[in-house]
């Protein structure tokens, strides 16, 4: 029976390489697959689905209003069945996108393996991943490590002299250069503003 999943995490926990390596299974035993990537993360190029160690591939661009549902069913009527619908940065989604993949998974029978954050640099739920954590059907949580030892589950947006940064826009694009892994009792120091994150305790790439 086909399930809608959610993979979450801290960043740089290897979400997209996860997401990559179960396209390459599905591909292997000779099975078609949807990449489903949000416009506005154009890091590795428009439409580019590629991880920190070097693993790429093509994935269809969605912006927050398109209908997802719709996407893949146009999708089957040109290319033919699929077996697996894979969504990169999840969190990016709308509250209706994740109804609409619901119904990819429960109307039309494909199981839909969603990957991204479950909060922001503020501790706060992103839209995606809380419709998600409400409806998806399983929940595994891919775990990285807090520069102290401790599981990291937060993320902080640091400045360019490695400070927390405590207000901005929900939504800013950036990688290991903006964006570091912390457990919560370390998010708690920082956001309190008792020291920095320093460059060197950014974790290192897996």
């Amino acid at each position: 029976m086909a399930k809608l999943y959610f993979y979450f995490s801290a960043m740089n926990a290897g979400k997209t390489t996860t997401l990559l390596q179960s396209a390459h299974n599905y591909r292997e035993r000779g099975m078609r697959v949807m990449i489903l990537t949000p416009a506005l993360d154009d890091r590795a190029g428009s439409g580019t689905v590629a991880s920190r160690i070097g693993l790429k591939a093509e994935g269809m661009r969605f912006e927050r209003g398109d209908d997802l549902k719709r996407r893949v069913v146009a999708d089957i009527d040109e290319y033919g069945p699929l077996d697996c619908v894979l969504v990169d940065e999840a969190q990016f989604l709308s509250k209706p996108q994740v109804w609409q993949l619901s119904e990819v998974v429960d109307a039309l029978g494909i199981p839909v393996l969603c990957y991204g954050l479950r909060t922001d640099f503020r501790g706060e739920l992103f839209e995606g991943s809380a419709a998600l954590l409400a409806w998806a059907d399983e929940l595994q949580e891919i775990k990285t490590i807090c520069h102290t030892g401790s599981k990291a589950t937060m993320t902080v947006r640091v400045d360019d002299a490695g400070r927390a940064v405590a207000d901005g826009p929900q939504v800013e694009i950036g990688g290991n250069e903006r964006y570091v892994s912390v457990s919560r009792r370390e998010f708690k120091r920082v956001m309190r503003g008792e020291g920095g994150v320093e460059p060197q305790q950014a974790p290192l790439p897996l």
